[in-house]
């Protein structure tokens, strides 16, 4: 495995990050087994007794659930018997109470402990299980789990940090910001990307690529580098960041628009205006919102598209991005229609999302092969915060970077 200290830093990345095999083992380790709080799901996802959701952390299958009183709880998924899956599902409920192994029957609670085991007692004074076991004592892994808004999150430590902690205040405050009412899930749905996870978080970190890759942003508007925006990262880590940008002022022109982006706003048009609508929704004049939290999620507001996405890595260059679209309880159904017309620009075909998963897949194919180093030098100078306006720096990508190498190089308590 190379070494970390010697050929990365947080502006000239080894390319062998994304496709070392040993390098992808220690993430396990020092990240997604680490100090770290990872995003499991949204409360709304499981909202009754038994109700569960089956995920990842990094590579290790967990189970996000509702318990009998209400509490979340997540635990992995994986039978203490011969270790296998014991929810087979993406989501369900478990109707009886118990979560059954199909193998041999083993049966939990909610909270991962095992309350009965076929035979356990033998036959007529034959077989069954040693005088030693205790079912007490047996129970799938439990983890740590904590909520911010409806967003749950999971760590594997005991000596992590507290949630918020991790977090910061500013994106506590992102976070709240969107999550103003009760969250009511209106859909998921995924897509395979060849790549490695990390191009797809530096890629949410990235405003730099905003009015380059997505033609739709600049084409209709959504998004101009004059427009007023705001970008953090936070305060702790550097790892965490958000972006915002506000509605165009009246001084936006489509002339001076049209000088921005390179390209007549008018070659091209939509056959339903409705999509670039956009309704008064959290209070403020905020029409994009993008949170970046590590090591695994995003939080969007675009336009009237509120959504998570969830990395679900399966192995160094490959990994699922789950997209789970919400609205409020409180939506009127013309609210809840805009809604679904908003989130035609986002997910694996959206207008604006389509070309992120594109841009993963031809950096991963590109750093094969003979070494190499990424080289993220936007705005090298300023590297406490985002550069305003937005698209001008690199600062986010190197913040991920800072706290990637931090934890990897030193398994540092987070």
């Amino acid at each position: 495995m190379p070494d970390l200290k010697t050929t990365s830093t947080a502006n000239n990345v080894d390319y062998s990050v994304y496709s070392d095999p040993e390098i992808f083992k220690k993430e396990q380790e020092r990240i997604f087994r680490g100090p770290v709080w990872s995003y499991v799901g949204l409360a709304a996802e499981v909202p009754e007794a038994n109700s569960y959701k089956s995920t990842h952390i990094g590579e290790t299958p967990v189970v996000l659930c509702r318990g009998e009183d209400g509490a979340m709880h997540v635990w992995v998924n994986r039978c203490v018997h011969k270790g296998a899956l014991v929810c087979r599902n993406s989501r369900g409920k478990a109707e009886s109470g118990t979560f059954v192994c199909v193998y041999h029957q083993w049966a939990y609670d909610a909270t991962g402990a095992l309350r009965s085991v076929p035979y356990r007692r033998g036959v007529g004074g034959k077989g069954g299980m040693p005088d030693s076991f205790d079912i007490k004592n047996q129970r799938m892994t439990p983890l740590r789990v904590d909520t911010i808004g409806d967003m749950v999150f999971a760590t594997f430590r005991e000596d992590a940090t507290e949630l918020r902690d991790f977090l910061g205040n500013a994106m506590c405050s992102a976070i709240e910001r969107i999550m103003i009412h009760p969250i009511k899930v209106i859909g998921s749905v995924g897509q395979r990307i060849k790549g490695n996870w990390k191009l797809y978080a530096e890629n949410s970190r990235d405003s730099y690529h905003g009015g380059l890759l997505h033609l739709f942003y600049t084409t209709f508007g959504i998004w101009r580098p004059s427009q007023k925006s705001v970008g953090e990262i936070d305060e702790k880590f550097g790892f965490h960041n958000s972006f915002q940008v506000h509605k165009p002022s009246d001084d936006d022109s489509g002339a001076k628009h049209q000088t921005e982006a390179s390209r007549d706003p008018g070659a091209v048009n939509l056959k339903d205006s409705r999509l670039l609508e956009i309704w008064p929704d959290m209070g403020d004049d905020i029409t994009l919102s993008i949170q970046s939290i590590f090591p695994s999620v995003v939080l969007q507001q675009i336009g009237n598209a509120l959504a998570t996405r969830q990395m679900v890595v399966r192995n160094n260059d490959e990994f699922d991005l789950i997209w789970t679209y919400f609205g409020f309880e409180q939506d009127s159904d013309e609210m809840l229609r805009q809604r679904m017309r908003s989130i035609n620009m986002v997910g694996p075909a959206g207008y604006v999302s389509l070309e992120d998963g594109e841009a993963t897949e031809i950096c991963q194919e590109g750093v094969k092969g003979p070494d190499g180093h990424s080289q993220i030098l936007m705005d090298l100078d300023n590297s406490t915060n985002p550069t305003i306006p937005m698209g001008l720096d690199e600062n986010a990508v190197r913040g991920f970077w800072r706290g990637y190498l931090h934890l990897m190089e030193d398994g540092a308590k987070s």
